[in-house]
């Protein structure tokens, strides 16, 4: 008489807890980091929007930043401070560029640091 071994299949228990771990650490630095990133393309849009405002290069510095202002307060992002936007101007040329970083806490002492540099240039 012949005995067949059955081939095991499935998971541990512990193999089972290890993978339910990680899709958790996974998911939770999904769940820290995508609301960042989903906030700085609000920040490029708001810039975009400011580029394509007609005699821009013609406002003076603080029109300009109560325009993103304006606009980050309407979208809800609270990550960009008044210092971090830049404004260099000369004569008929206008440079704004807005430099800005993230530290977003993720467990204890661990934290994610996202640092961005978004600008634009208008004028001769």
């Amino acid at each position: 008489m012949k005995i067949l071994h059955k081939r095991q299949q499935g998971l541990t228990l512990i193999s089972l807890i290890v993978l339910l771990g990680f899709i958790g650490s996974v998911a939770l630095l999904v769940l820290k980091i995508l609301p960042i990133y989903l906030d700085h393309n609000k920040v490029v849009n708001a810039l975009n929007q400011v580029k394509e405002i007609e005699g821009i290069e013609n406002q003076s510095e603080y029109e300009i930043k109560n325009s993103f202002a304006k606009k980050f307060n309407i979208n809800y992002v609270y990550d960009i401070k008044p210092q971090d936007i830049h404004i260099t101007k000369s004569g008929g040329y206008l440079k704004v560029s807005i430099e800005y970083e993230v530290i977003e806490p993720i467990i204890g002492n661990l934290s994610v640091l996202a640092e961005f540099n978004d600008s634009f240039e208008v004028g001769g």
